[in-house]
């Protein structure tokens, strides 16, 4: 009984402990059915860090979402290069640095550049680059022009010369050969002619920028000019009493321009151009801004009428303090608003040109106003501008001097005795008809009626020419530096989009014009 009583209690203990491993077992199952549960709910509520150390997006179970599609990153602009080309037909503006005497066919001159010659926005010829040439033709004198300057006493009356440049020297001692065309119109004395200021109560920022520019533009052309070798007072003295005789030789003077077109381009490399650079293109100038060009239409008040279309090409970059506005090579396209030629008795021309609209090369476009604020112009047709950038051509203001001389001269022969022997009457009256011949003349008479014939000649001539005769034209041969003031069109409309930036000038807000 004891056996059986001590196996009975041994099955007992076994079952207990039966019982604790099951209930421990389950207790076990549970709390890591909890732990699990636990560990995903913490999962869920903290976002994994990124390698940045910035906590990635929560993970969402809306359908929508959970295909998101991978960001595309924005492709950058790459720069392009631009190629800084002289075009053919850029014209070099030479002036002569000394007098020439003329010679013959094949003489060498010598000159400088007083324009800057820019490719897109560089600097690639600047001001006062030495350039020689030489005289390629000398035109002989037609048989009516001959005897004209016969009757003037001048029987070494002036030829047309022909000249052409073939050679820049660069800055760096490089010799660049070019060959060129010099335009007509060119291979005259010039001077620079700035408009008259507006009324003094033009004190707007506008006006103000545009005095500041065209005194800039004043003292740029007179710092150009100062290489030119002007010859003295003895000198200029002398060269006018051998102009007076009836034969005498020809000169070229100092400072005489010519406008001589490149026949082949020339090339200086390329530049970088930069999305940010492109993205100013095109841009509407400031008011008051001056835009330096060179006219591409001729113009003459004799032939231009009112309505005929204007062309000019920027031949100097534009810029809005850092930002490039304008390159070299943009158009400025207007229209001929007024047009007066000379007339009888002794009226001068007028002409009177705006710019409508300035163009790209790539077609990009603007609406502007824009008026003449400086131009290059022949010293003798004495051109002034006005406040709105009307030109006229006056008369000199030595001709009240000369006509009274001559009449003085004329008025002297027919005072006095008129008998035979008197030869002072003669030769003053010779003096004022025929100059240095008239006077031979009256001393080799002796004759007062003879004078007084050459005097009367003289005085009439004088009269008329100066005061009858048809008076002078606006000359504007092609090729003429200008400078064009420029203010933004009230009725401009931007485009709706603008054009892709692309070299060298393809940026801008508006649309390309049309062809």
């Amino acid at each position: 009984m004891y056996g059986t009583r001590k196996l009975n209690e041994n099955s007992g203990e076994v079952c207990v402990r039966r019982r604790a491993v099951r209930a421990a077992r389950v207790t076990g199952v549970m709390l890591a059915a909890l732990a699990c549960a636990w560990s995903i709910s913490a999962q869920d509520a903290a976002p994994v860090a990124t390698a940045g150390g910035a906590p990635a997006a929560t993970a969402s179970l809306e359908p929508a979402l959970s295909h998101r599609p991978a960001e595309v990153p924005a492709v950058a602009v790459a720069p392009q290069a631009v190629p800084l080309t002289v075009p053919r037909g850029t014209p070099l503006h030479v002036a002569l640095d000394q007098e020439v005497r003329v010679a013959k066919q094949g003489q060498w001159i010598e000159g400088h550049i007083v324009e800057p010659v820019y490719a897109f926005d560089k600097l690639v010829i600047p001001v006062g680059t030495k350039v020689t040439g030489q005289i390629t033709k000398i035109d002989s004198v037609s048989t009516g022009k001959r005897t004209e300057s016969a009757l003037d006493a001048d029987f070494t009356p002036a030829r047309k010369v022909q000249v052409e440049f073939n050679q820049i020297a660069m800055p760096d001692g490089k010799l660049l050969p070019v060959h060129t065309i010099v335009t007509p119109g060119s291979g005259n004395v010039v001077e620079f002619v700035s408009a008259a200021d507006q009324g003094k109560g033009a004190k707007d920022a506008a006006a103000e920028r545009t005095r500041q520019a065209k005194q800039e533009a004043k003292q740029e052309w007179e710092s150009a000019m100062r290489q030119v070798k002007q010859p003295g007072k003895m000198h200029r003295l002398e060269r006018f009493a051998v102009g007076e005789l009836p034969v005498h030789p020809q000169y070229i003077d100092a400072g005489t321009i010519y406008f001589a077109e490149l026949q082949d381009p020339i090339g200086f490399g390329t530049e970088t151009l930069t999305p940010a650079v492109a993205s100013a293109l095109g841009q509407t100038p400031p008011d008051g801004s001056v835009v330096q060009a060179r006219l591409v239409t001729p113009l003459s008040s004799a032939t231009t009428h009112q309505g005929d279309a204007v062309e000019a090409i920027v031949s100097r970059p534009l810029y809005d303090g850092d930002r490039l506005i304008l390159p070299q090579g943009s158009f400025l396209e207007g229209t001929v608003i007024q047009s007066q030629p000379a007339r009888h008795p002794g009226r001068n021309g007028q002409l009177r040109i705006a710019f409508r609209e300035i163009q790209l090369e790539s077609g990009v476009q603007k609406k502007v106003q824009a008026t003449l604020a400086g131009v290059e112009a022949q010293k003798a047709e004495n051109v002034k501008l006005d406040s709105e950038g009307g030109a006229r051509s006056t008369s000199p203001g030595g001709r009240f001097l000369t006509t009274g001389l001559e009449v003085g001269l004329a008025g002297f022969a027919f005072i006095g005795d008129s008998g035979g022997g008197d030869y002072v009457h003669g030769t003053v009256g010779g003096a004022g008809g025929f100059k240095l011949v008239g006077i031979a003349i009256g001393l080799a008479s002796r004759s007062q009626p003879l004078g007084m014939a050459m005097g009367a000649f003289g005085a009439t001539r004088s009269i008329y020419g100066n005061f009858i005769a048809r008076g002078h034209e606006v000359v504007f041969p092609k090729n003429t530096a200008m400078s064009i003031s420029v203010g933004t069109h009230a009725g401009a409309t931007p485009s709706p989009e603008a054009p892709t930036p692309a070299a060298p000038s393809s940026a801008g807000s508006d649309s390309p014009k049309s062809n």
